[in-house]
């Protein structure tokens, strides 16, 4: 498989993974909080990661554990708990459709802070992704009055994170394997996570059988849409571009969008209109 092919499997795949990563977060909260979901969402991601790369740490440059230290907290920390939160009050189907802004900010960001350059076709497709997430957010809180569609913030926040991630790595830290920086992320990120599901209570619900549910949930998340998808993430942004790379976040809606209808969610009209402006948008900010 050349390089071409293997860009698009990787971009496939991935899609397939991370589209159905909001079903399980859904299915997630059913039996926990969003903080101890995200907690348990790094702890099990980085077990697996360690378990399996915990060598490849050595690789890692001491002056680079300040840039692997930052794509941890962009790229999966805070992501991780704005996802959760988001989720309480929005379907699952939304807030994917909402993060297929990432290439858009992954071009805006770049052309702020990595030197990237903008072309006409590209300003066009960040003004129209722009309308369309408008479009999809304000019919969505008028036909959804159950669903509190602020919540959105929280989805268009760790879209911005993911953005700077990438650039970052893409930057900084291209020279190292996909294992050593996945892994590496975890390494700083567990200590943490394993301190807020300490104080999060859980030892008060771990015997709930909703609450075991869910964490085997998580347990898929986190080792198969965090750990596995991560290191996948990595090397196709190695072999591609940011812009690139984030552009599976064209196929995640439709991943999510038929778990959703699976899980009965809806999408109005004009919602459905207002996803489709969104993909056009990034379809656009996308050409090169």
């Amino acid at each position: 498989m050349n390089s071409k092919q293997t860009k698009w499997f990787f971009l496939v795949f991935l899609a397939l993974i991370w589209g159905s990563s909001f079903i399980l977060i859904k299915r997630g909260l059913v039996g926990l909080t969003p903080y101890q979901l995200g907690a348990f969402r790094i702890i099990f991601a980085g077990l697996f990661l360690l378990s399996i790369g915990f060598n490849s740490l050595k690789s890692i440059p001491k002056h680079k554990w300040k840039y692997i230290a930052l794509t941890a907290l962009f790229g999966t920390f805070i992501p991780a708990f704005l996802f959760s939160v988001a989720e309480t009050r929005l379907d699952s189907s939304i807030s994917a459709i909402l993060n297929s802004l990432t290439p858009l900010n992954t071009l805006i960001l770049g052309a702020l802070s990595f030197s990237l350059t903008f072309k006409r076709t590209q300003i066009y497709g960040v003004i129209i992704g722009f309308l369309g997430s408008v479009l999809l957010v304000f019919n969505g809180a008028i036909h959804h009055p159950e669903q509190n569609y602020y919540y959105s913030i929280f989805v268009i926040l760790a879209s911005i994170c993911y953005a700077l991630n990438v650039n970052l790595i893409k930057k900084y830290l291209s020279d190292l394997s996909p294992l050593s920086i996945s892994t590496g992320n975890f390494t700083v990120m567990i200590l943490p996570a394993i301190l807020i599901v300490s104080f999060s209570g859980i030892e008060e619900t771990i015997a709930l059988e909703k609450t075991q549910h869910s964490i085997f949930f998580i347990l898929l998340l986190g080792v198969i849409g965090t750990g596995i998808a991560n290191i996948i993430f990595f090397k196709l942004i190695q072999i591609s571009s940011p812009v690139f790379a984030t552009s599976v976040t064209y196929l995640i809606p439709i991943i999510a969008f038929f778990w959703g209808l699976l899980d009965n969610e809806m999408l109005t009209p004009i919602q459905f209109l207002g996803a489709v402006v969104i993909l056009m948008g990034v379809y656009l900010s996308s050409k090169k």
